[in-house]
């Protein structure tokens, strides 16, 4: 294998770079280094397996390691890629004995990233859980069974399970107080996944709403979903520190000084990108601190590309770099850069930044840019309305309110973004607006779109064109 293309990770971006390349190129060599034993799984599938709706790890799965040999494509699991040197082309890698060197002829860094939780002081001890991959999931879904129900083998995932943690914490009896800290994407899921097994929730978040890039209505809808379903929740409060006499958590601490006596917590601050081994190599970091790539997934190296949660993209709106650490972006890059790679160029593609979230009952969607201070800096002067109307014919039975907020230039019309919630098919319906932005429709061009209309499914008038009519008539 003089010339092989070299995948680092084989998650998302990773396996579908190395599939996507040998279905172009089916005699190209594919060799892909996994630090790990989990390979193409879901991340946002954890919460649904901690909760129990999704029965065991190995339906997280997207593909198996038999599955990736049938594709031809060499899987090295357990095999951590620790140097780069852009030189030589080689990669260096550390499988337990001495580390050896691969040569590569192009190569993919697809390393993700990884939960934050070092601005927290005590986050290191016993019974402090982050959720970012499936051995965390596993060991959370542990710690809630009662010992007299659990057995390791019925969380499934075969040989890649870390069943000594999880057998530790199955050991355990379950928790009745947990803290959220954060009160994004994982601590606004994962309080109803702890609600199920009848734990006492106490949801964390420093600013005064829950999902904070979903704006003000989505967070204020949220809030009162949290509520209904006897959440405890703790807006406007910071953690400082989590507290533990004996190497386990017993208390988090915030900064007003209140103390809350717990049994477990969840740390949801947020992510950071993988991209250590572009240290002391001529690769390119973006201002957010992930890997800077073009339009084709290259970095500042020739035949070095990254993508996933590693990997800036073009912003679909403002056309600058960002940071958008989610499955379908990470995903298609990777199957672009395969694409590539295997001799036939095709582009990444923008993000919109478009999200779902779904709390307990009510289903949130988010896309563009919704803050007007980020819009004003990228140039353009925001103004947004809200609305709120039926997500069927009134007549017809399950309708229920749907809450839609659009944001557009003014003096353009030009889309920027929008959010949306509630409780009857709400969130899809973002995809109606990362596809207007996607198109660089105007606000007027988005009200005068035929979406389709039957009683069951929607008003004559969808929510967003509803809120479309609205914010357009507001422009000058």
């Amino acid at each position: 294998m003089a010339d092989p293309f070299v995948v680092v990770g084989g998650d998302a971006a990773g396996l579908s770079a190395a599939s996507k390349c040998r279905r172009t190129d089916p005699d190209r060599d594919v060799v892909v280094f996994e630090k790990g034993q989990w390979i193409s799984y879901a991340h946002c599938g954890t919460p649904y397996f901690v909760k129990g709706e999704v029965e065991h790890l190995e339906n997280l799965l997207s593909l198996s390691p038999a599955a990736v040999a049938e594709r031809g494509i060499d899987l090295r699991r357990g095999h951590e890629v620790v140097e780069v040197d852009t030189e030589s082309r080689t990669v260096t890698v550390r499988a337990g004995g001495e580390p050896f060197e691969q040569p590569y002829g192009d190569l993919i860094i697809a390393t993700g990233a990884r939960a934050v939780d070092d601005p927290i002081e005590g986050s290191s001890l016993d019974r402090v859980f982050t959720l970012h991959g499936l051995d965390d999931a596993a060991a959370i879904r542990a710690y809630l069974t009662p010992p007299d129900e659990f057995a390791v083998a019925d969380l499934g995932g075969d040989d890649a399970v870390a069943t000594d943690v999880a057998e530790r914490y199955g050991a355990m009896t379950p928790p009745e107080t947990v803290a959220i800290v954060g009160a994004g994407y994982v601590g606004v899921e994962m309080a109803e996944a702890f609600d199920a097994w009848d734990v006492d929730v106490h949801l964390f978040q420093r600013s005064a709403r829950p999902v904070p890039g979903f704006g003000d209505a989505v967070g204020d809808a949220v809030i009162e979903v949290l509520r209904d379903a006897d959440v405890t929740t703790h807006f406007g409060e910071e953690v400082v520190r989590l507290r533990g006499d004996g190497g386990t958590v017993d208390a988090v601490v915030c900064d007003t000084g209140s103390e809350l006596d717990v049994d477990a917590a969840l740390v949801g601050i947020g992510i950071r990108p993988n991209a250590e081994l572009a240290a002391d190599t001529p690769i390119n970091l973006g201002a957010s601190g992930a890997v800077a790539t073009d339009a084709y997934g290259r970095t500042s190296v020739g035949d070095v590309y990254a993508a996933g949660d590693v990997a800036e993209m073009p912003h679909t709106v403002t056309g600058e770099a960002t940071w958008d650490p989610l499955g379908l972006p990470a995903n298609r890059a990777g199957r672009a850069i395969g694409a590539t790679v295997g001799g036939k160029p095709t582009p990444v593609g923008s993000v919109a930044e478009t999200a779902m979230v779904k709390a307990f009952d009510l289903e949130c969607g988010r896309t563009g840019i919704l803050d007007h201070q980020r819009a004003r800096e990228a140039g353009f002067d925001p103004v947004a309305k809200t609305i709120t109307a039926g997500s069927r014919s009134g007549y017809y039975p399950g309708a229920a309110e749907t809450t839609v907020t659009l944001v557009a230039d003014r003096d353009t019309g030009q889309l920027l973004g929008g959010s949306i919630a509630g409780t009857d098919r709400a969130a899809v319906r973002i995809d109606t607006v990362a596809t207007a932005l996607g198109g660089e429709l105007t606000v007027g061009e988005l009200e005068r779109q035929d979406l389709g209309y039957a009683p069951p499914f929607s008003p004559v008038w969808d929510p967003v064109l509803v809120a479309a009519k609205v914010l357009n008539g507001s422009l000058p």
